[in-house]
């Protein structure tokens, strides 16, 4: 994928592909719609460990929205989003931290975050914190993403100037188990 110029998303990841994905990527991850798990211990959300990592990998979280990320339970308050992006600014900084709301896949939305016309009231809390400054709210609404895109594609580029190859394991056969349809058993 960093060969491409995907990003490689780990929302739906398992933590040891969260931790094994960022030893191996030269590019910049995302984390598309994935909260904090300090905060609530759901699947989908990054755990500190993690977010460290993200940081070192210089990548980036994007706060998910819907009520059970944020909560673990069906009621959130722009209150509980604005936890979680503080937290994931504590832990990794910055320039690591996004919005990735998900109101395309979600039912249950915090209150006063229920679509994206209230991204202005989010945006306006933060300010009102004197830990946020006018660029820290550029860089949490897109100038974050932004950069990593631009990231992805410096390292697809390099690597094409390289004529950097794909890689292609094959699979031993002791692992397919009897199926004997796999492409590579003939390679």
């Amino acid at each position: 994928m960093n060969r491409l110029g995907m990003m490689v998303d780990l929302s739906h990841a398992s933590v040891q592909t969260m931790k094994d994905v960022m030893q191996v990527s030269k590019a910049p991850i995302i984390f598309s719609h994935s909260s904090a798990f300090a905060l609530c211990n759901s699947s989908r959300n990054v755990p500190d460990d993690v977010l460290k990592l993200v940081a070192l990998n210089g990548g980036i979280v994007m706060v998910n929205f819907y009520t059970y990320f944020i909560t673990c339970n069906a009621t959130a308050t722009i209150a509980d989003v604005i936890a979680h992006i503080n937290h994931i600014r504590d832990v990794a900084g910055i320039d690591h931290v996004g919005l990735g709301a998900g109101y395309d896949g979600i039912n249950f939305t915090p209150t006063g975050l229920e679509d994206v016309s209230k991204y202005p009231q989010l945006l306006a809390r933060l300010l009102e914190d004197p830990d946020w400054t006018e660029e820290d709210i550029k860089k949490l609404a897109g100038k974050n993403l932004l950069r990593v895109f631009g990231e992805v594609e410096e390292i697809r580029d390099k690597w094409r100037l390289a004529a950097v190859m794909p890689g292609e394991e094959l699979i031993p056969a002791i692992y397919l188990k009897g199926h004997t349809d796999c492409m590579y058993l003939g390679s």
